[in-house]
């Protein structure tokens, strides 16, 4: 009864979505429960007035949380992270302190500009963490769709965490991408033509050609229907990772559509797509214990 009742409110959102009548993200985020969790809305990390993040974290006191920096999509033109909030409460949830930042964008940003936003994020949770119950050592970057790039590009060129004092290598315990672009070349849509430069700077804005030995562990999961960032982006960027050894799991899930992964980070997740259980368990597997004490796992 009750997974009949999910999953028709699931197809009502979708359906007023398509209606104009209400986003779903917002609908999603006004619903999710905040019991247990502390709240924290619009600190800034930045001067600009995009640089706003949010904090959401257990009430219950701590000192050793995992931490995860979540990026949203939007293909580097839209977003608000009060859309995200249904997220961040899902993974505040389940022990984590979670920081969802705003970063600017088109027609205001241009690459790198998000990647030094992000950054700067980051930085801001290492500094942070330990205000809101979190451990900085135990760093996790995660992203949706064009926020899975920026997750990408923070966790695999070394020179955007760098540029904060940070490295990768060493502060980022893994990285989560939901249905992201990692190797999308030729870029087809013209306004992210604009935002991604001169075709001859193309090559090195793709998240595939930084992966090396130091790369930080990695959960890649998409859907076999997204049609607008193709499957083929995770799998391509998990066999140039395995081709240098480092950890790294992809998990495709049959039939969904791009929004599919993250929608199933609502608290109360519908159907055969379990985002949260394999995000859960990644974290439990690389948050315990330093990169270089853990035995490598390859597999699928």
């Amino acid at each position: 009864m009750v997974r009949r009742f999910l999953f028709a409110f699931i197809a009502l959102l979708m359906a007023l979505a398509a209606a104009a009548v209400w986003a779903p993200l917002t609908v999603l985020s006004a619903i999710t429960p905040a019991n247990g969790l502390r709240e924290i809305h619009g600190i800034a990390y930045g001067e600009n007035p995009r640089h706003r993040l949010d904090v959401v974290a257990p009430v219950e006191p701590s000192s050793g949380r995992p931490v995860v920096v979540f990026f949203y999509g939007g293909a580097w033109q839209e977003g608000d992270r009060a859309q995200y909030r249904f997220v961040a409460r899902s993974l505040a949830s389940r022990g984590w302190v979670t920081i969802v930042p705003d970063y600017r964008v088109h027609p205001e940003a241009r690459f790198p500009d998000f990647l030094e936003d992000g950054a700067a994020a980051v930085r801001w949770a290492r500094d942070h963490a330990a205000d809101h119950g979190g451990d900085p050592s135990r760093l996790f970057l995660m992203g949706h769709s064009a926020g899975a790039y920026n997750a990408a590009m923070l966790a695999l060129d070394a020179r955007w965490l760098r540029g904060v004092g940070l490295d990768p290598a060493h502060d980022v315990r893994g990285w989560i991408g939901l249905s992201g672009p990692y190797d999308f070349l030729p870029i087809v849509d013209p306004v992210v033509q604009i935002v991604f430069g001169p075709r001859d700077r193309w090559p090195a804005t793709q998240p595939i050609a930084y992966v090396s030995a130091n790369s930080p562990p990695a959960l890649l999961l998409t859907g076999e229907a997204d049609e607008r960032v193709r499957p083929g982006n995770s799998v391509r960027l998990a066999a140039a990772l395995r081709a240098v050894q480092v950890p790294v799991q992809l998990i495709t899930f049959p039939e969904a559509g791009h929004a599919r992964t993250l929608m199933a980070l609502w608290p109360w997740p519908t159907g055969d797509v379990p985002v949260l259980e394999a995000v859960a368990a990644f974290i439990r597997e690389w948050s315990p214990r330093r990169r270089q004490d853990h035995m490598p796992s390859l597999g699928d």
